[in-house]
């Protein structure tokens, strides 16, 4: 599923080439890519149609693209959720559809087509209130609950420490828990720990200052490394606004190495069931504290 870094450089393609222009029309293809709208595909489609994008934001994993009226803010937004397949892509018009085309944008300026493509259909697109967060930040309403990401300049350090001391639990599923930071998944998650050589189910409630500094340095630095390089693709689901694949996966330290030594130290990568998915750690770099 994207993370924050594949999020991002998606949210730069749509900066770069849907933000100030004017949707024409709206076509919904399948119902599903819909049905987190709750008025429907055929509301949605008008809702739409004649408004202006007038920016593009993100939370974490989340997107979305605040609608005027001209440059005047409606208070409403699209939200687009990628699922685990969803591709938001820029295409020029008259190219062939996709096999999986779920949503089609035209622009009165007859430039390119903003198109949602999505084989297994869990994402979607919506239209949807903004409201004030408790951050006195702007966001729509599904978003108000996300904490901010680590690479957000506003990350509350010293909250998110108070909260991983105050609950306890393993510090990966802390990590993962976007009500205390978001964009962070599995993959940058498994990277971050092993930066900064801390266990995945190290309990929260003894994490010590340095340590919640070590690994939240960890996951900037990793994610910071993958948006540099375009984020992580590992077959062609995932893909920017132009159709291109980001080849972080290259770079890799323990996410999918199981049983490849540790760069560090040599010892075989672990990997152990974790939340219906997988951890990778190295045994070694990476103990557990009794």
């Amino acid at each position: 599923m994207p993370e924050l870094p594949e999020v991002e450089v998606v949210r730069r393609g749509l900066e770069r080439w849907a933000v100030g222009r004017t949707v024409a029309a709206a076509e919904v293809l399948h119902p599903r890519a819909t049905r987190r709208n709750a008025a429907g595909a055929e509301d949605f489609a008008a809702s739409v149609a004649g408004h202006t994008l007038l920016s593009a934001e993100r939370r974490g994993k989340f997107l979305w693209l605040p609608l005027g009226e001209g440059a005047q803010a409606t208070g409403e937004a699209v939200t687009g959720h990628l699922g685990m397949s969803g591709q938001l892509l820029v295409k020029p018009s008259g190219t062939p559809d996709e096999k999986h085309l779920r949503i089609r944008f035209t622009f009165t300026d007859d430039g390119p087509e903003l198109r949602f493509v999505d084989q297994r259909t869990f994402g979607g697109m919506a239209l949807e209130k903004l409201e004030t967060d408790r951050h006195g930040v702007v966001v729509p309403a599904s978003v108000a609950h996300i904490a901010r990401d680590a690479l957000d300049p506003e990350f509350d350090v010293d909250f998110f420490h108070s909260e991983l001391r105050r609950r306890d639990t393993g510090l990966k599923r802390a990590l993962l828990d976007q009500t205390r930071v978001s964009g962070i998944g599995n993959i940058y998650a498994d990277e971050a720990l092993w930066i900064a050589r801390l266990h995945y189910d190290r309990p929260t409630s003894k994490m010590r200052r340095p340590d919640t500094d070590r690994v939240l340095a960890a996951a900037r630095e990793v994610m910071g490394a993958a948006l540099a390089v375009g984020g992580t693709s590992f077959d062609s689901l995932y893909v920017d606004v132009n159709g291109e694949s980001g080849y972080f996966a290259r770079s890799l330290h323990a996410y999918g190495r199981e049983g490849e030594p540790c760069e560090r130290c040599g010892t075989a990568i672990k990997r152990e069931s974790f939340m219906n998915r997988s951890s990778f750690y190295c045994p070694k770099c990476q103990r557990l504290s009794r």
